[in-house]
């Protein structure tokens, strides 16, 4: 993938060519830098490649307008950020109602409070995000991520912005999570623990997939 700058055009990744299996669960990990980030907005079509094509859930991105990348996300995807990308303005419900009133899913409020039980927060279903810890904060994600039943989980640092204790507790959640609904999941992590409990480990360095 190639962009423009004031020096001219730059290639920040080159030559990545992979396949994830359904129901894997593979890490991303390398230096600041690398490419982990660009590759996985890539992977959900949140960018279009310069050259090359992603496959996403059988369905070639690159034949694919803006539009019909953000529809077919809204069916198959999911994320989880390190910065957890919650509305300050709704509360935990209905941040997690949000995707699915989007995609006009009836019981939105009743599968939002179902997913908000499912990882502990059932008596912080009328919080505000600045009233949660940050633990809680991205319980309230992964609730939102797995709401809409994706096929695919994209999880950018899950616990960067945690510290160990409720890093681990969310990781825990997410795996458990993951497991009971057999879904794909890609995660960029600089955490080494992390990656190893993956099934499969892909290193990037400079923009290239190096092992």
């Amino acid at each position: 993938m190639q962009v423009s700058s004031p020096e001219g055009s730059l290639t920040i990744l080159e030559n990545v060519t992979f396949v994830v299996s359904e129901g894997e669960i593979v890490a991303l990990v390398g230096p600041s830098g690398a490419g982990k980030t660009t590759l996985l907005a890539l992977l959900a079509g949140l960018d279009r490649p310069s050259t090359g094509d992603v496959e996403l859930c059988g369905h070639s991105l690159a034949g694919l307008t803006e539009d019909g990348r953000a529809i077919l996300r809204g069916q198959h995807v999911g994320f989880v950020f390190q910065s957890f990308h919650l509305v300050s303005s709704l509360t935990a419900l209905e941040n997690v109602m949000l995707p699915l009133e989007l995609t006009d899913t009836p019981d939105a409020r009743a599968n939002a409070t179902e997913a908000l039980v499912s990882v502990g927060l059932g008596s912080r279903t009328g919080h505000y995000p600045k009233q949660l810890s940050g633990g809680e904060k991205q319980r309230v994600a992964i609730a939102r991520a797995f709401v809409t039943s994706p096929k695919v989980l994209f999880a950018d640092e899950p616990t960067g912005n945690l510290d160990a204790a409720s890093g681990d507790k969310v990781i825990d959640l997410l795996f458990e999570m993951n497991r009971k609904s057999g879904t794909t999941l890609v995660l960029v992590t600089h955490d080494k623990e992390l990656a190893a409990r993956c099934d499969r480990v892909l290193t990037m360095d400079a923009g290239r997939l190096v092992s």
